[in-house]
């Protein structure tokens, strides 16, 4: 809402300088640091009220579940659903610095909100049965499926971002290598959107590591969506270009400062988890940042960890169904997945693992910027 107080320049000379809030570089910077503060000043009372509802997490006691269960020896105790930490101050900061007369904005406020209830739902079952399961697999994929329909459909209407949904964009390449997908784009949109909430999801299971590699990620699709709001930027560096694409960009700096004010207390020993509150919520709107900027394929490279994360779980279910149906037995190709369990059962301390991801994570976001010069 500070966007608007630009307007009453007009009236004064001596008011010259709220002129200042017209700009996105500033407004970016101003609300990654309110996300960051009402994020650590929310924190204990938050944390405190999930104590009070017992939104803890227990790992099962199924036997092909016991070293993950040792792994997590004490970890019983801490409150799960910390994402809510982070909606609130991501919503909070985004309302305040982003210009809502952008749709857009909106939009990415509304899968927030979807996926943070749906997780919330999750969360909330799995702390009533003290155990693993939660919502199904397919009740959590309808609700996952149903948001992308809309933001497709959304996005293949919304007049400002129709056309480009429809393209189809490589990181390498200076122009669309589809100049128009048609309908697909919805399927398309849908597919990066799941993907990307779930990809998140399977990489918090340390302290500290979904938000740390999450704060990498949003910085870097900050730059991506500053960049597609300049038009002399962004046909010098060949990117397709948005008008307001940079509203975005204060989401993304929203984001990068709830996440550092979330790791003030999740990280190691933490004192709060994000749960699937957090985790589908994060990963849902990095896809939306995505496919509205048309940077979905940067953004596999920018999220380079959640991928990995998610593919080593692929690559395990899959080779142990079919060793099984071939030998009788399945057959492990990692010590755990996600992978980050098979280095810590390898021997790596959950520091070791942590720090090492969000160094690779950084790495990732980097290459992903700079594929901007490499067209």
């Amino acid at each position: 809402m500070f966007y608007f107080l630009h307007y009453l320049t007009r009236f004064s000379e001596e008011l010259g300088l709220l002129n200042v809030f017209r700009y996105v570089n500033f407004r970016a910077v101003m609300a990654a640091v309110t996300a960051m503060l009402v994020s650590v000043w929310i924190g204990p009372r938050v944390i405190a009220w999930l104590r009070r509802q017992k939104a803890g997490e227990e790992v099962g006691g199924d036997e092909s579940l016991a070293k993950l269960a040792e792994l997590r020896k004490g970890k019983g105790t801490t409150p799960s659903s910390g994402g809510v930490l982070i909606i609130i101050a991501l919503v909070v900061s985004t309302l305040l610095w982003a210009n809502p007369s952008v749709r857009f904005i909106w939009l990415t406020l509304f899968c927030l909100v979807w996926l943070a209830a749906l997780g919330w739902l999750d969360d909330t079952m799995k702390a009533r049965k003290r155990a693993r399961q939660g919502l199904g697999g397919w009740q959590k994929l309808s609700g996952q499926v149903a948001l992308g329909l809309v933001v497709g459909a959304w996005l293949w209407l919304d007049p400002d971002t129709s056309r480009q949904v429809r393209e189809l964009w490589l990181p390498f390449s200076k122009k669309p290598v589809i100049a128009d997908i048609g309908l697909w784009a919805i399927v398309w949109i849908e597919l990066i959107i799941i993907a990307s909430s779930n990809a998140v999801n399977l990489t918090d299971g340390m302290d500290g590591l979904a938000i740390g590699c999450t704060i990498s990620a949003a910085a870097a699709l900050g730059v991506l969506a500053y960049v597609a709001d300049q038009p002399k930027l962004a046909a010098y560096l060949h990117i397709p270009q948005l008008k307001n694409a940079g509203e975005l960009t204060v989401f993304c700096a929203a984001l990068f400062g709830a996440g550092i004010g979330f790791l003030w207390f999740n990280c190691h020993p933490a004192q709060v988890f994000m749960g699937d509150t957090g985790s589908l919520a994060i990963g849902g709107v990095l896809g939306v940042v995505a496919v509205v900027i048309q940077q979905p394929f940067t953004l596999i490279i920018i999220g380079g960890i959640f991928v990995v994360e998610a593919v080593s779980v692929i690559i395990q279910v899959s080779y142990f169904k079919w060793t099984k149906s071939r030998y009788g037995e399945g057959r492990r190709v990692f010590l755990m997945t996600p992978l980050h369990h098979h280095f810590q059962l390898k021997g790596w301390s959950e520091t070791q693992v942590v720090v090492r991801f969000w160094i690779l994570a950084l790495l990732f976001a980097l290459v992903g910027l700079g594929t901007l010069k490499l067209r």
